[in-house]
């Protein structure tokens, strides 16, 4: 690909060193960030199940890389373009604590992405998420989170300019907290790309707040779609939104580089509000969106035994098929017959038993527990995670879903 900017440019490193660099780049990064934010890193899914809600639409509007599963009846997948509402659940999933939380490398394909020097349609990048209380709610929450990774951006720049003296010592000592309608109010002549060139000029290094939501002129800034990040909710500052991006100075390209885009996620008021103002109701039947508005932050810890067994005759733990500790969730059922299956959690007997005849579906509820969802021929089994079958591993889909032959 070409464009202007690549008129001129001299690599000052070889294609080996440069990618040297990069793996370091990688290993100091993470374990700064990690420490700083006190992260775990974990394993991310490369694809969701279509129409959960879980794949995340960024401005709203991305198509997503979609393909069938052939062995779930052709159930419709898709490439992520981010984890932020995965994140969120898997945040609960592994019971991480006030405080702490989790990271990955995650990879993507971003088939509607506008191409240049700093946009692919390959996606590889770092994802993290950690979890607070409403207390935390706030502006000077998210700056000093903010301030912790740009530490952690400085020390990487240093350790760089340390091992390869050819690239330049940048960043400022501080990064600058700006509101994008004071940008507006300082740049009113400039479209908005156009005033994060400047900020970043004259500051080196910004925190641009308030990415989503309609400014005095009536426009957005930029878009963002409007289920995970909370771009409307006043905050200390007297301006609306929760959320921002860290954006730098680029003297090689002579304009900004956006390096991160983070926030507070959406409470069920922040998120329902969101939907309304952009017109986007029709997402509040999704799974995830379902489960958010209901006010469900329940900690789904994993599964410790599911069995799967023959309706005719003994209920013998070996007549049919359990899930091996560590191997949680991935429970294959195959013949044309009836079974129970039972769903255990920790300390409990059971939260659901359902029967499948060989000629259709009938549940039996039990008491407090929601009726077991259906996708398509199989059966959904939400908060679960990992594989029984390594071998014949599919990828992760949450929720899980095993068909029914």
């Amino acid at each position: 690909m070409q464009s202007s900017t690549d008129t001129g440019y001299r690599a000052l490193h070889s294609v080996r060193e440069t990618e040297q660099a990069i793996k370091e780049i990688k290993d100091f990064f993470q374990l700064n960030l990690a420490t700083e934010l006190n992260l775990t890193r974990v394993t991310a899914p490369l694809f969701v199940l279509t129409g959960t809600g879980l794949n995340d639409d960024l401005n709203g509007v991305e198509r997503a890389v979609r393909f069938p599963v052939k062995d779930l009846g052709d159930a419709k997948a898709e490439v992520v373009h981010s984890l932020a509402k995965w994140k969120r659940m898997a945040l609960a999933e592994y019971g991480f604590a006030k405080g702490f939380g989790l990271y990955t490398d995650m990879n993507a394909i971003r088939a509607d992405e506008t191409l240049d020097n700093t946009h692919s349609l390959y996606v590889d990048q770092w994802d993290w998420e950690r979890v607070i209380d409403d207390t935390d709610r706030s502006l000077a929450y998210l700056k000093k989170t903010v301030t912790r990774i740009y530490s952690a951006m400085k020390r990487l720049e240093f350790h760089l300019h340390d091992r390869y003296p050819a690239l330049p010592l940048e960043l400022p000592e501080d990064i600058t907290f700006i509101h994008t309608e004071e940008a507006l109010k300082r740049y009113p002549a400039l479209p908005p790309r156009e005033r994060e060139d400047a900020l970043a000029k004259e500051f080196g290094a910004i925190f641009l707040i308030g990415i989503g939501g309609k400014l005095s002129d009536g426009r957005i800034h930029d878009g963002r779609a409007p289920d995970y990040d909370d771009w409307s909710s006043p905050n200390e500052d007297g301006y609306e939104g929760l959320n921002g991006d860290i954006i730098v100075w680029n003297s090689v390209l002579g304009r900004s580089l956006e390096l991160s885009s983070m926030g507070i996620r959406v409470s069920p008021e922040v998120l329902a509000r969101q939907l309304d103002l952009s017109g986007q109701e029709g997402r509040k039947e999704l799974f995830f969106h379902r489960k958010l508005l209901a006010g469900d932050r329940r900690r789904h810890r994993p599964v410790t035994d599911v069995h799967a067994l023959p309706e005719e005759g003994p209920h013998r733990r070996d007549s049919g098929w359990s899930v091996a500790p560590g191997h949680e969730g991935r429970l294959r059922i195959q013949g044309n017959h009836s079974f129970v299956a039972s769903h255990i959690l920790p300390g409990k007997r059971s939260s659901w038993i359902a029967s499948y005849p060989a000629g259709g579906l009938n549940q039996r509820r039990q008491p407090g527990c929601d009726p077991l969802p259906w996708h398509g021929r199989g059966l959904c089994l939400p908060g679960l995670s990992g594989l029984q079958d390594p071998g014949r591993a599919w990828g992760w889909l949450p929720p899980l879903c095993s068909r029914l032959a």
